[in-house]
């Protein structure tokens, strides 16, 4: 059973300081492994002269795609911690950054740990969260004569528009919210005079309305 998640509404940024190290965090929202990539090169250029910047992140529901880094820490100490915060917070869609400045105290592996897991919690507990829910892809396709109508009132409705595909007929790929889909052919169905055929596509999440 696919399960609902909490994903970044934007970029968040927090630090703090253990034993002189500075540790700054930011955590944003990505929607692919590439977007997460991108995120983590942006900060590491950001913060060039850094001793450290260690990264996680959780893409897709389901907790799917997961990758974690070091960047040099000892082996687990950091990019792991990072990476637990955030599937113990039910987040995904997620990438986090945390940027180190020794402060030249040494914390030990435990003292790690502990510091960058605490450094992406409390960002997180300043981070607006977002509902995401499980919804599937429909393709609804009907002809010329009721497409019009039927964009409208789709653009009009809880459902999401993701695509229009104009050929002899026209079809519109709709993601509707899992508690939706009992009622949305006969939804249709109303609104074309039974002309319309609906196929069910690939699964995806969507904000809880």
């Amino acid at each position: 059973m696919r399960e609902p998640y909490l994903t970044p509404e934007d970029v968040t940024e927090h630090e703090i300081e253990i034993k002189r190290s500075r540790f700054l965090c930011a955590v944003g929202p990505a929607r692919s492994e590439e977007e997460a990539r991108r995120f983590v090169a942006g900060r590491r250029s950001l913060y060039g002269d850094a001793t450290h910047n260690c990264s996680a992140y959780v893409i897709g529901g389901d907790r799917g795609i997961q990758r974690a880094d070091d960047d040099g820490e000892p082996g687990g100490t950091a990019g792991t911690p990072m990476l637990e915060t955030l599937l113990r917070r039910g987040l995904s869609d997620v990438v986090t950054v945390v940027t180190r400045y020794f402060g030249g105290v040494k914390l030990g592996a435990g003292g790690l740990v502990r510091a960058y897991g605490s450094s992406v919690g409390k960002t997180l507990d300043l981070t607006p969260l977002t509902e995401m829910v499980p919804a599937r892809v429909m393709t609804v396709t009907v002809d010329h004569i009721r497409a019009g109508r039927l964009e409208n009132d789709l653009r009009a409705s809880p459902y999401e528009v993701r695509e229009v595909v104009y050929g002899a007929e026209v079809g519109f790929r709709v993601a509707v919210r899992e508690a939706d889909l009992p009622t949305f052919p006969g939804w249709i169905a109303t609104l074309t005079a039974g002309r319309a055929e609906i196929e069910a596509g690939e699964p995806v999440h969507l904000a809880r309305e």
